[in-house]
């Protein structure tokens, strides 16, 4: 007696993870974008931390191994949701890929994935160099959980550029991200300590995520902080569910 053969099911993981290899033959055919991401921030370490750092020593250059490690981890999360999902919003990307049998949130997933393996990059290239070079002496521990840190602390950024990618035109996303990226680093005390800027700063530093993130950094790493590492993870998750609902709200509307 024949019987019809019934057709396979379809493996929604299969599909999360072929869209999350499409995402990383992607970038990797965009050095424009990956190159700077994981450069520039070890290359600014390892300037105003080793080369530049007469005086403060080891101390500095852990405090900066901390909050550089933050600088570099914003990139990924604002430029690629930012610039990337206001381009593929431009041409119709996301159109299509919602007319396609994907899964929902396959695209989202990927390049939150992508974000993270870039973010693990940046943080592992800092503690290099600030182990080798500037004389940091962190414990197994304390570097594994950084780069947790690092890896997970890049979501919230990635619902902010997800955000700026669902109001902003592709010619007009990296311009809006600059205007975040930069002045949010400056005013977190990310390149310098809030103590060395104007009081009005570190009265403000608290708006931004990137603050709260490098708090917890610095108490992992044993550089001073204000020690409240709860109050700074509700922070962080507070901005990347209200940015991702925002979002996603938005791009709903088409």
């Amino acid at each position: 007696m024949n019987t019809l053969a019934l057709p396979a099911r379809p493996n929604p993981m299969r599909a999360y993870l072929l869209e999350i290899r499409n995402e990383f033959m992607r970038l990797l055919r965009s050095p424009s974008f990956a190159v700077p991401t994981l450069v520039f921030p070890p290359m600014f370490y390892l300037l105003f931390a080793i080369v530049l750092n007469h005086k403060g020593g080891p101390q500095v250059a852990t405090h900066l191994l901390a909050t550089y490690g933050v600088f570099g981890v914003m990139a990924p999360g604002l430029f690629g949701f930012g610039v990337a999902i206001a381009m593929d919003r431009e041409r119709g990307f996301l159109a299509l890929k919602r007319a396609q049998p994907v899964p929902a949130g396959a695209v989202l997933l990927s390049r939150m994935a992508m974000a993270m393996v870039f973010a693990v990059g940046i943080s592992l290239l800092l503690l290099a160099i600030g182990m080798a070079l500037g004389g940091v002496r962190l414990s197994a521990m304390q570097a594994v959980t950084l780069v947790l840190v690092d890896m997970i602390g890049v979501l919230p950024f990635c619902a902010i550029g997800l955000f700026v990618g669902s109001l902003a035109s592709g010619q007009g996303a990296p311009a809006v991200v600059n205007m975040i990226y930069l002045p949010m680093a400056f005013l977190a005390g990310l390149w310098m300590p809030l103590s060395m800027l104007p009081s009005i700063v570190g009265t403000l530093a608290p708006l931004w995520p990137a603050h709260h993130l490098a708090q917890i950094a610095l108490q992992v790493v044993g550089a001073t902080s204000d020690g409240r590492a709860g109050l700074h993870v509700a922070v962080l998750a507070l901005y990347g569910i209200v940015f991702f609902l925002a979002a996603r709200r938005r791009l709903a509307r088409g």
